[in-house]
């Protein structure tokens, strides 16, 4: 049986806040997802920013077929402890994780290590959602997106986007707000598909973090009132209606394929 490890990408007293508002941790929504693909992996999960024991989690890493790297809130350009943790344990993964899938936070995390960059969002953030996500040449080519709409819409929620690319990277998919929405490169040992969205997270999830994270949203003026946000979230549940959940989560479906090759 493959296994597989887990990247807690927020801190602890994010996923607390979660826990008591009654939403899921980005873990728990992963490990659900997974669930509906396949129960035949064996799952260990870590979380860098704040488990005791990383150091030595990091010596044994080879004995992972892959690795799943989730969602997060922070900002990869703030110099934390927590995030420079988080970026040390990421370079120790690319010795010896040969498939990594990075999703949003993650795929940051993995382009700083290869030595990309990250910046705040030059034509504005994703807010539950991304739409017009387009597949490029490569990306038709790559498996991550195998049996993909060339054009498709998808829950996200991020205010930072790469903006220099690893070496010999590969552009996969862009959309009018980000240009790199889905990527590949290699690096050490690590074959990296990373992707700035969450096909693991549905809408539902999407609309109650917008109205959980209300106030800060607000104050980082992504919204500019309660009105805006209201009619951005009767965008989302339009979309909701439309959205067909294996199509959706094909990119996580296409990766976990890709883990059980040799």
């Amino acid at each position: 049986m493959k296994k597989i490890l887990i990247v807690e990408g927020n801190l602890k007293e994010e996923n607390q806040s979660f826990t008591s508002g009654g939403i899921k941790t980005h873990t728990e929504s992963l490990k659900d997802s997974i669930s509906y693909f396949t129960n035949k992996l064996i799952i260990d999960v870590v979380n860098p920013s704040s488990d005791e024991n990383i150091n030595e989690v990091a010596k044994d890493l080879s004995k992972y077929h892959g690795m799943i790297w989730g969602g997060s809130s922070l900002n990869i350009y703030n110099d934390t402890p927590e995030i420079r943790r988080q970026i040390q344990f990421m370079r120790e993964c690319q010795k010896s994780i040969k498939k990594i899938f990075a999703i949003c936070w993650g795929m940051q995390v993995a382009v700083t290590v290869a030595g990309g960059e990250v910046k705040k969002c030059l034509n504005g953030a994703h807010r539950g959602i991304a739409h017009d996500i387009e597949i490029n040449e490569n990306g038709l080519k790559h498996p991550i997106y195998k049996n993909k709409k060339k054009k498709f819409n998808t829950p996200a929620f991020n205010f930072d986007e790469v903006v220099t690319l690893p070496s010999k990277s590969v552009l996969l998919s862009s959309n009018p707000l980000n240009k790199v929405m889905g990527l590949n490169f290699k690096i050490g040992a690590s074959d990296v598909w990373g992707i700035q969205y969450h096909p693991e997270i549905t809408y539902s999830k999407m609309i109650n973090l917008i109205h959980f994270r209300r106030e800060r949203l607000l104050n980082k003026k992504a919204f500019k009132d309660d009105q805006e946000i209201n009619e951005h979230v009767r965008i989302i549940e339009e979309e909701k209606k439309k959205s067909d959940k294996d199509s959706r989560m094909s990119e996580l479906k296409n990766w976990l394929e890709f883990l059980n090759e040799n």
